[in-house]
């Protein structure tokens, strides 16, 4: 009886072995053997398909004349059937036209090795690299903040031949995707982009009200790879400094009108509290607090005109005819008060973060109201964006005449 275990032991070691010993790649196929990697060729990708026997790492590669091309390396693979799609391109570019030797390498985990050797044969290659010509990223150094100075960043360039575009902001680890303008996006039937000028007008995303990236340096990099997967990339730097959503606010009771009973001739004062509440500088610009519009008076006639990202105290009324809102505006402190930046020969005012300004000013009543007893109020305005805080602590004021 101990004679029989003993044999069926060395027999089914026997067996064992003879499996182990058996072809480790049962198979490998190329099919098409000639292709032509070139869009609206019939056979643009070819299938290399193999077998395995039992579970091995596997590598599997091109190679000719002129050097080796790896497509896979050192991959673990179950027994059973294995295909992979090739197209002509090896690490972004396509392979040039000529006769190409497939070779799948195997060995299992005993040691054993093996291969199998096909053949490829490549005609009429779209070889041709897409370009990204002419790129720009204008200027290189950004502040994402909303106060109208290199607010935003012009990417440019112009692509030479039909490719999917990729750009993107990036620290060499994290990844933030930028979109190119509406207007220059042509897309061709396959969803690449067009042959011709690109242009993407980049904020950081504070338009959306989404936060920058942080302060840092960066690189904007744009990746363009076309229908057979060839591949170019171009970079350039990018700074990012005093980046943030700017945030402001009118505090305490929301401000105060005075006199209630105004006679027409006489002066309607106000007095306001504002506060940086957010986490960069803000803007502003005259005429600073304490001056006295009157009614038949604006911003502009007084030439303190708007410009985009500026923020400033407004003062508005019912029946307001001059056919703007908060047609009377006021600095965000006195010039003193305020840090002050020389900037091509201008000198730019600045709430600075956690800054709290009182803003006092008049509105002298030369004209007679539209309406009885008209309701004055407060807004903070940045001009050219928003209405930040509307209909502040609407007041009702009796112009008597």
């Amino acid at each position: 009886m101990n004679r029989f275990f003993t044999f069926l032991f060395i027999g089914l070691l026997l067996l064992v072995a003879a499996c182990s010993s058996g072809p480790l790649i049962t198979n490998l196929s190329v099919n098409p053997e000639t292709i032509s990697p070139r869009p609206g060729e019939p056979n643009r990708a070819t299938k290399i398909g193999y077998a395995l026997s039992r579970p091995a790492r596997v590598n599997v590669f091109l190679v000719n004349e002129s050097g080796k091309y790896v497509l896979r390396e050192n991959q673990a693979r179950a027994s059973g059937d294995f295909e992979i799609l090739f197209g002509g391109s090896v690490d972004n570019k396509t392979l040039n036209d000529g006769t190409y030797q497939v070779v799948v390498e195997a060995q299992d985990d005993s040691g054993l090795k093996e291969s199998k050797l096909g053949t490829l044969n490549i005609v009429n290659a779209d070889t041709t690299l897409p370009e990204l010509q002419a790129f720009t990223v204008f200027p290189q150094e950004f502040t994402p903040n909303q106060d109208g100075l290199d607010d935003r960043v012009i990417i440019r360039y112009y692509l030479t031949k039909p490719a999917r575009v990729n750009v993107y902001l990036t620290d060499g680890e994290k990844k933030f995707p930028i979109d190119e303008k509406k207007e220059t996006t042509i897309l061709t039937e396959d969803k690449l982009s067009a042959v011709g000028p690109h242009e993407y007008d980049y904020d950081a995303g504070i338009d959306r009200g989404a936060p920058p990236p942080p302060d840092g340096n960066y690189t904007i990099v744009a990746e363009a790879v076309d229908a057979n997967g060839n591949m170019i990339t171009e970079q350039a730097p990018l700074t990012i400094k005093d980046g943030g959503t700017p945030r402001a606010s009118i505090i305490g009771s929301g401000g105060d009108f005075n006199p209630r009973v105004v006679p027409l001739g006489d002066t309607l004062y106000f007095t306001v509290t504002v506060k940086n509440v957010g986490t960069v500088p803000i803007r502003t610009k005259g005429p600073e607090p304490g001056f006295v519009y009157t009614t038949s008076q604006n911003f502009s006639t007084v030439e303190q005109y708007e410009e985009p990202g500026i923020w400033r105290l407004g003062v508005d009324s019912e029946g307001n005819s001059i056919g703007r809102q908060y047609p009377y505006r006021w600095q965000l402190g006195m010039n003193d008060e305020l840090t002050q930046v020389e900037r091509d020969g201008k000198t730019i005012y600045y709430l600075m973060p956690g800054q709290v300004v009182t803003i006092s000013g008049g509105i002298k009543i030369t004209d007679k109201p539209p309406k009885i007893d008209p309701a004055y109020w407060f807004g903070l305005v940045q001009e050219q964006v928003r209405i930040v805080e509307d209909h502040v602590e609407p007041t009702r004021i009796t112009v008597d005449f």
